[in-house]
C-alpha cells in the first residue's frame, strides 16, 4: 500500500474536518503556491490579510488625520489597552497587569533586575543550561553586574547546553521539572527564570507546581512565554506566577521585531521598582519636571515611546484569537503535533531520525524537533523547494505548527519532502 497516499487522505480529512480552517484564509499567503508548507510560524507568524488596511486607516486616518493629537486620543494608553486584550485572550490576567514594552530581551531585564531588587537578602538565580540563548545571556550579564550567582539546572533527560537540550540516546524527552527546580531552589534563592515551552524541544513545563514550588522558598518566578503565548492557554492569575514576559511575533503574529509584553502580578506592581527610568514610566511625563516618581500601575514599567506601528500587527491577531478562541486553538495544537509525531513513527522512525520531543501531548507545546546528522543540508533543500522548517543545532529540524494559520496538509508536505531527501540522499554530506 501505498502509505503517502493513505496519510494524504488523511491530512485532507482533517482539514475537512477543522472547525477552524475557515481562519487560514485570513492569513497572507496562505494560497501562496510557491510556499507548499510553512512550518516556522513558532518563529515568524504569517501576518493577517486584514493588515494591509489596517495600516492604510493607520496612516491616512490616526498619524495621517489625526497627527500629533494621535497621542491623546489612543496611542498614549495602547500598550496597557492592548495589553489588557492579550491578557484577557491568551494570559489568563485581569486587567492592569500586562503592558506591551520593549524586545523581549529588554523585559527580561527589567524583570530579572526587579525581581532581585524586591529580595534584597538573596543573591541566586535559578535558570536551565537548555534554556533561550537570551535569556541564558541576560542572566549572565545581570549576575556580572550584580554580584548574583547563577544556579543553573541540567535538563532531566537532555544534554544541556551544549546541544541546547537535545535528548540523550535511549530516553524519553523532557525538560525542566518540579524535580529539576527542587534540587537547585534553596534560602538564598532570588528568582526562578524558566520557560513555559522549551524551545528546542517544545516540552511544556508545570508552571503552576514550579511556581508553587518558588513561593514556598520565598523566591520570585518569572516565565517566559515567547513559544507558547498564544497556542497554549495560560492563567497566570490563578497559577500566581509573579512576573512574565514573551514575544509578539510568532503565534501573536505582530511580524519581526513587533514589542514583546509584560506581566507584574497586580499585588506586586506599587511595591516594585523597574531599573530602565524612562519618561513613559512617570507619574506625570508631560509634567517634564525635575525628578523620576513612578506611576502607579503597570505604566510604571514603561520606559520610552512605545512603537505604536510595531503594534498594529499584534492588535489585528489579537482580534483574530479572541474570535478563535485560546481552547480550541490549543485543541488544534495538540492534533497538528500529534499528527506530525504520527507520521514521524510511519515516515522517518526507521531511516535513524530521532524525535526530541515529548509524545505526551500535556507535556508538549506547538512544536516538535527531529533529529538527524543530516537535517542541516536537508533544510537548505526544502527551503529551495517552498517546504519551510526551522533549523536548531546542532541537528535538528523544528516543526512550528501555528493552529489557526497550518493546515494538516502542510505537516504531511513537510514530512514527505524530508523523507524523500533522505531516501534519496539529497541531504547527505
Amino acid at each position: 500500500m501505498d502509505t503517502s497516499a493513505v496519510s494524504s487522505a488523511r491530512a485532507d480529512e482533517l482539514d475537512a474536518r477543522d472547525p477552524l480552517r475557515s481562519f487560514r484564509d485570513r492569513f497572507v499567503g496562505a494560497d501562496d503556491p510557491s510556499v507548499a508548507a510553512y512550518l516556522d510560524g513558532n518563529s515568524l507568524g504569517r501576518p493577517t490579510a486584514s493588515l494591509a488596511g489596517a495600516y492604510q486607516r493607520f496612516v491616512t486616518e490616526e498619524w495621517g488625520g489625526r497627527l500629533i493629537r494621535g497621542w491623546d486620543e489612543s496611542w498614549f494608553e495602547l500598550p496597557l489597552t492592548l495589553g489588557d486584550r492579550i491578557g484577557a485572550a491568551t494570559l489568563g490576567a485581569a486587567p492592569g497587569q500586562t503592558a506591551i514594552a520593549d524586545s523581549t530581551t529588554v523585559s527580561l531585564y527589567k524583570l530579572l533586575r526587579t525581581a532581585l531588587a524586591a529580595r534584597p537578602d538573596r543573591h541566586e538565580i535559578v535558570i536551565d543550561r537548555a534554556n533561550f540563548p537570551t535569556d541564558r545571556f541576560v542572566v549572565q550579564g545581570v549576575a556580572a553586574e550584580t554580584g548574583a550567582r547563577i544556579r543553573w539546572i541540567e535538563p532531566t533527560g537532555t544534554t544541556g547546553d551544549a546541544d541546547a537540550g537535545t535528548a540523550l540516546a535511549g530516553t524519553e524527552p523532557t525538560g525542566v521539572t518540579v524535580d529539576d527546580v527542587r534540587a537547585v531552589i534553596g534560602p538564598d534563592t532570588a528568582v526562578v527564570l524558566l520557560s513555559q515551552v522549551g524551545f528546542r524541544s517544545g516540552w511544556l513545563a508545570d508552571v503552576p507546581a514550579i511556581t508553587a514550588l518558588a513561593h514556598e522558598h520565598g523566591a520570585l518566578v518569572l516565565w517566559d512565554l515567547c513559544h507558547s503565548v498564544g497556542s497554549v492557554p495560560i492563567e497566570l492569575d490563578a497559577w500566581g506566577v509573579d512576573l512574565a514576559t514573551g514575544c509578539t511575533y510568532k503565534y501573536l503574529n505582530g511580524g519581526p521585531g513587533s514589542p514583546s509584553f509584560l506581566y507584574v502580578r497586580q499585588e506586586l506592581i506599587d511595591g516594585l521598582r523597574q531599573p530602565i527610568q524612562g519618561w513613559m514610566g512617570d507619574g506625570d511625563p508631560f509634567a517634564m519636571a525635575g525628578d523620576y516618581v513612578p506611576a502607579t500601575g503597570i505604566r510604571r514599567f514603561l520606559s520610552g515611546t512605545p512603537a505604536i506601528t510595531a503594534m498594529l500587527g499584534l492588535r489585528e491577531m489579537v482580534g483574530l484569537i479572541e474570535e478563535a478562541g485560546i481552547d480550541a486553538i490549543r485543541a488544534k495544537s495538540v492534533q497538528l503535533t500529534s499528527y506530525a509525531i504520527a507520521l514521524y513513527d510511519e515516515r522517518l522512525a526507521s531511516l535513524g531520525v530521532t524525535l526530541s520531543s515529548p509524545r505526551e501531548e500535556a507535556r508538549r507545546g506547538s512544536h516538535i524537533t527531529i533529529d538527524h546528522p543530516s537535517f542541516k543540508a536537508i533544510t537548505a533543500a526544502l527551503w529551495s523547494r517552498g517546504v519551510i522548517p526551522d533549523f536548531r543545532p546542532p541537528t535538528g529540524i523544528r516543526l512550528g505548527m501555528s493552529p489557526l494559520s497550518t493546515s494538516f496538509a502542510e505537516v504531511e508536505t513537510t514530512i514527505e519532502v524530508i523523507r524523500a531527501a533522505l531516501v534519496g540522499g539529497g541531504g547527505r554530506q
